[in-house]
């Protein structure tokens, strides 16, 4: 088997210092193969995000991993300092943010922002940095690019600035992609069309994806694996087809009732507001779990066969 591009274990990442120090991932531990596509899926405020920005090393200076391990390719990067990250980011991996609206600089051509990413690893010079953007804009699906190279991102609509950033990420042929929310604020038609980018960038590169979304049925349409996160932790993990056919953890079952289908009515996910300190030592959805029971007090681990694990009892 391939080895995994990307592999974390037994992550934690925490925020704040001293005693006002936070915790916010628990002990993620997740890895993703050349031309895989895994995404993390989990309610806002579950840790997907923080996650992601812990691997592309942008957790800031108030967030800081504390245990767990960040492979790149083979190569720890978790202690390893700025000046390496910004040789790392866009050349082994690269990020598309979730709001195409706000992502790209309005003071800069689209064409001069997609030059500064090209330039800023391998510069190949002016004259064929441009010609380098110019052919990436076509190859995320970007008519009349060269025209285009000279707009401002106020003058393309949301799908063409969302294809824009895709085409920054991959200005450097990186090994990783990160695609958090990338279809946000994107109608269903144009979700579509960046879902298929994806896709086929990942069949035609072998790019490693790590696709980060609310939105189930889109996961379903393309993803291979899936984990899902609830307050910080991965609850279940599995292949796409397991997830859907045959959900082991509450909670999973619980987003996939929520999602809407003709003819049944829409369903609360859960009963409660996600809890800011739950039980130490107890399974962190033990008060909004319709399936609780006494031994849900101690918090179970991951378990099952590889291919579909879960932290639930009933599924131990």
């Amino acid at each position: 088997m391939t080895a995994p591009v990307l592999a974390l274990d037994d992550l934690c990442v925490a925020f704040g210092h001293g005693a006002a120090a936070r915790e916010v991932v628990h002990g993620v531990s997740l890895d993703v193969r050349p031309g895989e596509k895994l995404a993390i899926v989990g309610e806002s405020g579950s840790g997907k995000s923080v996650t992601a920005l812990a691997v592309m090393g942008l957790l800031g200076r108030s967030g800081r991993i504390t245990r767990g391990s960040i492979c790149l390719d083979g190569h720890d990067v978790t202690t390893i300092p700025e000046h390496a990250w910004r040789n790392l980011r866009g050349r082994r991996a690269a990020m598309v943010f979730q709001d195409p609206m706000t992502a790209l600089n309005p003071a800069f051509t689209v064409g001069r922002q997609l030059v500064d990413a090209i330039r800023s690893h391998d510069d190949p010079g002016a004259g064929a940095a441009w010609k380098k953007a110019e052919q990436l804009l076509g190859e995320v699906g970007i008519g009349d690019a060269r025209r285009r190279l000279g707009l401002y991102p106020h003058e393309l609509s949301g799908g063409m600035r969302q294809r824009v950033l895709i085409a920054m990420a991959i200005a450097c042929r990186p090994r990783l992609l990160i695609a958090d929310e990338p279809t946000t604020a994107l109608d269903v038609t144009v979700q579509a069309q960046v879902v298929a980018l994806l896709r086929d960038l990942c069949a035609t590169m072998g790019i490693a994806l790590l696709f980060i979304s609310h939105n189930l049925d889109l996961v379903a349409e393309f993803c291979d694996r899936i984990a899902v996160m609830y307050s910080g932790r991965i609850v279940e993990t599995g292949s796409t087809e397991a997830i859907f056919g045959s959900p082991r953890h509450p909670y999973t079952r619980l987003l996939l009732d929520a999602v809407p289908r003709p003819g049944r009515s829409l369903q609360a996910p859960v009963r409660g507001p996600l809890r800011d300190e739950p039980d130490e030592g107890a399974c962190d959805f033990l008060a909004r779990c319709p399936l609780a029971q006494p031994r849900c007090s101690v918090r179970p681990a991951l378990s099952g066969e590889s291919a579909h694990m879960s932290a639930c009892w009933r599924s131990a």
